[in-house]
């Protein structure tokens, strides 16, 4: 990793489907897209992006749990699904020290009744929701905010 702060920004399930799977939801753009956009806004604040994207509930618990010895400083987390139900991505969240932030493309409140739930956003320090890539753009500038 370089000299330059730099924040991980994690994608769960499906959101490698982005722009393929219900654009009228999640919008038009792609997965690259989103993260040259996030790979921009980090440059604009001074920082670097490290962005991943993972299916598999495991591989974005050992990122969560790694970043901090991996000299990330702060993590933004789009968990997908697993937002509603995986209490072992909430533990990994909460079992580690950097702040992260929970983002949503879509607004999971205005959506189907078991999206409402997000077990995962009581142990972040926040969560956005429903402004499209812009929800990532204001994480990364909390997060710059709050490693200062």
């Amino acid at each position: 990793m370089s000299d330059i702060p730099t924040l991980l920004i994690l994608n769960g399930p499906n959101l490698n489907r982005l722009g393929k799977r219900e654009p009228g939801i999640y919008g038009a753009l792609t997965l690259d897209e989103l993260e040259r956009q996030c790979e921009l806004w980090a440059g604009e604040l001074n920082l670097s992006a490290t962005c991943r994207q993972s299916n598999y509930e495991g591989q974005l618990l050992e990122w969560v749990q790694d970043a901090e010895e991996q000299g990330f400083i702060g993590i933004v987390l789009n968990p997908g699904a697993l937002t509603h139900y995986s209490y072992a991505l909430r533990d990994a969240v909460a079992g580690q020290n950097l702040p992260v932030v929970e983002v949503h493309l879509s607004n999971v409140d205005a959506r189907e009744p078991f999206r409402h739930q997000s077990v995962t956003a009581a142990v972040c320090k926040g969560k956005i929701s429903g402004l499209g890539f812009a929800g990532y753009r204001f994480a990364m500038e909390y997060l710059a905010e709050e490693w200062v």
